[in-house]
């Protein structure tokens, strides 16, 4: 044993190491340790790395396991009771052997090549997610072969080690053995010109692999511009290089113009749409024709208008609204026929499905469709006839819903509200230009009858078991060359919510019709928006941390979570302390995505549910129209279940990415706008923690910042469930919610970071966040 002269600790060697390691994760049996927190527990100078290998030697002994995070507990299941009583190692023993052939026995066949998509880490090894097995598949980087992060691949199971070993089961692994499908074929990056060749060196830390670029395809670049280049060929096999195209020069690098296009590259959009699409939209006639008018339902004679967002320009939704003679209200809810111009098979239909989805950065609109549709056809601008696929509900004087009925119909819309605008008449504070429309009259009934019946769905909703998460949103004034003058919180009002309920009467409606069409008879294959339940390891623990800042919570069953977390959303509204629990609880629940199989809408409370309302932007409604008029007849129309059902995983892989690159772009935003505020301290509030450090919200960015542990001078410790860190030596705890005041060290724009060192904490009562 040698002693470490400048620290005083002890360097174990590697055996007493493995034996020091696992008696300390034998005292803490209900407790993981990342390796560097295990390094200063156990007082030793031997580095991470060493206690690594140390982890890595027990787990093969079946003594340790990995768990959720890379952090690593003691197998206490393979233990027998002496052991566990002694805290020594176990040796191998008998009954280790028996429950290793036991192991061996029960654990299901595996086959040798199995199908999934590829997630590369930062550390440059890699899961192969997969339906064939239960768990992911472990891909060392030296087994990659080329694969990328989200590609789908072909991989070789690994033999797995045999009892006789004594080797516990442990992760499945492999090697790629062929990319069937890469997730991206364009990258963004610097171009090398030399006298015979180019060579482009993607910014993309996920792209590893240089791209060889002929002269004659580099267009009007230049040497060391930034630009997009597509892989014309991936040239497959070891040690080979893909080759690829200059699509686009962008010229040097920076600026607020760069960055927004990078973030769509990197996240797998094309900027524009490509030729083909353009021309096939340009031949779109820019009028109605006259037989189309004789085959729908003609809603031009009846009240209706739109209500979006100040800047939108492509409106998919609007409402009517009227009395019939016997007093029951009709309402429609129109959607842009998107599906009259849009045909299967076409460049144009093709290229929507690849995208997927309009993606939303804060100064810009990557479009699904070409604008000519997006802008144009198919929005729903105000004084023009426009073709709509529409859901009519009528409703009696109990404000429940009598009727239904689903067809192609005809609009012409009178008033383009913004929310803003919708917002002051149903406070009774309209602008002066609203009250000399001369429809204001009808206008304002309109507005708040929809108001009375959309609120009473919603409080049916909830008692049906809906959870009403109302999520913060960051909103920035924007100079006129891009760059963020101001950030606010976006809040969300009763014109919001009316417009939202309204979609979801037609979003479920549609769903039910479907369901109820096959009634008896042979599944009709459909396009599902699913939320499966809550993860309820990570609600128990969210319950105890809600009960240790005073607000118990029952989270016995499905149905008492959502009651519990719609009463702290409106306990939040009074209690601003309270506030920071609603994104914790949003991270228990489970991702919506698409699906043909239906298991519900756990969030919505809904037994069926669709997306019908926004095909301009999402794919996956354009889809539900297709099968939706299909069936609106006597005959059923059916698709193939098994495409379809891939179609709807691409969608909602397509969803998430389009998720990711808003969310960069907004962190983009916040890092550029604290570049003015460096040396600057704020108030804010821990927002979550990483093995290094915790997070700080300021709350009128929403910005986070990392707080480094090394600036609090003590080591500090992440519990299990990252809601808190303890200090080693003075046991101090920091927690989600405790509020501070830090001070803005350093930002980075281009890994949109910012660094904070912690100035001191905030007494409770001295302020209240600021919302």
């Amino acid at each position: 044993m040698k002693k470490n002269k400048k620290n005083g600790r002890k360097k174990l060697t590697a055996k007493a190491l493995q034996i020091e390691v696992l008696k300390f994760l034998l005292a803490n049996p209900k407790k993981t340790f990342a390796p560097s927190e295990l390094s200063e527990l156990l007082n030793v100078a031997n580095n991470r790395h060493s206690v690594e290998h140390a982890l890595q030697q027990l787990m093969q002994a079946g003594s340790v396991e990995m768990r959720k995070n890379g952090r690593y507990g003691a197998a206490i299941d393979r233990l027998t009771s002496k052991e566990k009583r002694t805290e020594k190692p176990p040796s191998p023993t008998a009954r280790e052997d028996s429950v290793a052939k036991q192991r061996e026995k029960s654990k299901p066949k595996q086959p040798k090549i199995i199908e999934g998509r590829i997630d590369i880490t930062r550390s440059g090894a890699a899961y192969v997610v997969t339906d064939a097995l239960a768990e992911d598949v472990f891909v060392a980087p030296r087994y990659l072969n080329g694969a990328l992060h989200g590609d789908l691949v072909q991989v070789l199971l690994f033999p797995t080690a045999s009892s006789s070993k004594r080797s516990a089961y442990r992760r499945p692994e492999g090697e790629v053995i062929r990319v069937l499908k890469r997730a991206r074929e364009v990258f963004i990056g610097t171009l090398r010109k030399s006298r015979k060749y180019a060579l482009f060196f993607p910014d993309d830390p996920n792209m590893p692999m240089d791209i060889y670029v002929p002269l004659e395809a580099c267009g009007e670049a230049r040497d060391s511009d930034k630009v997009i280049v597509r892989i014309t060929d991936w040239q497959e096999g070891k040690g080979r290089v893909p080759i690829g195209k200059v699509t686009h020069v962008l010229g040097s690098s920076g600026g607020h113009d760069f960055e927004m296009n990078k973030i769509l590259i990197n996240a797998g959009f094309e900027l524009h749409h490509s030729p083909e699409a353009f021309a096939e939209a340009a031949e779109m006639p820019d009028f109605i024709p006259p037989e189309e008018y004789d085959r729908r339902r003609d809603f031009r004679s009846v009240l209706t208008f739109t209500i979006d967002p100040e800047d939108a320009k492509d409106f998919d939704d609007a409402i009517s609204i009227r009395t019939l003679e016997n007093g029951h209200l009709e309402i429609g809810v129109h959607i842009a026929d998107v599906t009259y111009y849009l045909k299967a098979g076409t460049r144009l239909d093709a290229e929507a499905y690849q995208r997927s989805t309009s993606v939303y950065l804060v100064d810009r609109v990557c479009p699904m469709l070409p604008e000519k549709l997006s802008n144009h056809l198919c929005s729903l601008v105000p004084y023009e006839d426009r073709l709509t696929f529409s859901a009519v509900f009528v409703f009696d004087e109990q404000d429940c819903v009598v009727s239904r009925w689903f067809g192609k119909t005809i609009i012409h819309s009178v008033k383009r509200f913004s929310y803003e605008e919708a917002q002051t008449i149903l406070e009774g504070k309209p602008t002066e230009a609203l009250r000399q429309l001369t429809i204001y009259p009808q206008l304002e009934w309109a507005l708040k009858t929809l108001h009375r019946i959309a609120e009473k769905m919603r409080r049916e909703r909830e008692r049906n078991g809906a959870i009403g998460f109302d999520t913060e949103e960051v909103r920035f004034r924007l100079s006129d060359d891009g760059r963020p003058l101001e950030a606010y919180v976006k809040v969300r009002k009763e014109a919001h919510r009316l417009i939202e309920d309204f979609m979801l009467l037609a979003n479920r409606e549609v769903a039910l019709f479907i369901q109820q069409k096959a009634a008896g008879q042979q599944e009709i294959p459909f396009v599902y928006r699913v939320h499966d339940l809550p993860d309820m390891e990570k609600v128990a623990e969210f319950a105890r941390f809600a009960a240790e800042m005073g607000y118990p919570i029952k989270v016995n069953t499905p149905r008492q979570i959502a009651e519990s977390y719609n009463q702290l959303m409106r306990a939040a509204e009074s209690d601003p302390r309270l506030k920071i629990l609603e994104p914790l609880a949003i991270r228990t629940m489970a991702k919506a995505i698409y699906s043909t199989r239906n298991i519900g809408h756990y969030g919505l409370g809904f037994s069926h549910y669709t997306h019908f309302t926004s095909p301009i932007r999402r794919y996956a409604d354009i889809l539900v129209h297709r099968i939706l008029e299909g069936n609106l007849g006597e005959s059923i129309y059916r698709v193939n279940k098994e495409r379809l059902e891939e179609q709807c995983k691409h969608i909602s892989e397509q969803e998430r990415k389009a998720a990711d690159a808003e969310r960069e772009s907004v962190r983009y935003m916040q890092v550029e706008l604290l570049q003015r505020h460096v040396g600057e301290v704020f108030e804010g509030f821990v927002s979550g923690f990483i093995e290094r450090g915790f997070f700080v919200e300021l709350p009128d960015t929403l910005a986070e910042g990392l707080v480094d542990f090394r600036s609090l001078r003590e080591p500090f410790i992440v519990e299990d469930g990252n809601l808190r860190a303890r200090a080693l030596r003075t046991h101090r705890v920091i927690k989600i919610g405790d509020r501070v005041r830090v001070r803005i060290v350093a930002v980075d724009s281009a890994r949109r970071q910012i660094e904070m060192e912690w100035v001191d904490d905030i007494p409770p009562t001295s302020i209240a966040r600021k919302r």
